[in-house]
């Protein structure tokens, strides 16, 4: 017998975050490494747990993720909205709670290319007169 899992496919800036959820005590794994050792900030499983928090599912999943790419901050974003993602394949009534919560939304802010003659995307040399 297999057991039922969903998926889904977080985004933020670089980062791309795969998501696996399977019936569970609430263990959130994040590349082999359990969220606190991965990210070395004592927020993060809040900030990465913040789906099941909205949805209060708190202890009914287990999370697998693998992540890449990006920042830290990124990543967390990524997996936070590759979880909210997963659980709306789980049940079509945490549409709604996601969405107050603003998980399902991806945030579409991202670094701006560099353009030609500029020293960065905006910022262009300084102007002399003579």
């Amino acid at each position: 017998m297999t057991t039922a899992y969903f998926q889904g496919t977080g985004r933020r800036k670089e980062c791309v975050a795969r998501v696996r959820l399977v019936p569970g005590e609430g263990i959130i794994v994040v590349n082999g490494k359990s969220v606190q050792d991965y990210f070395h900030r004592t927020d993060a499983p809040e900030l990465v747990g913040l789906p099941f928090t909205a949805t209060n599912t708190t202890r009914r999943f287990n999370a697998m993720v693998k992540v890449a790419g990006g920042g830290l901050m990124g990543q967390v974003d990524a997996i936070r909205h590759g979880i909210a993602r997963a659980l709306l394949q789980a049940s079509a009534e945490h549409r709604v709670a996601l969405r107050k919560a603003g998980l399902l939304t991806r945030d579409p802010r991202a670094k701006e290319r560099k353009k030609y003659g500029l020293k960065r995307a905006r910022k262009a040399p300084q102007y002399t007169k003579r």
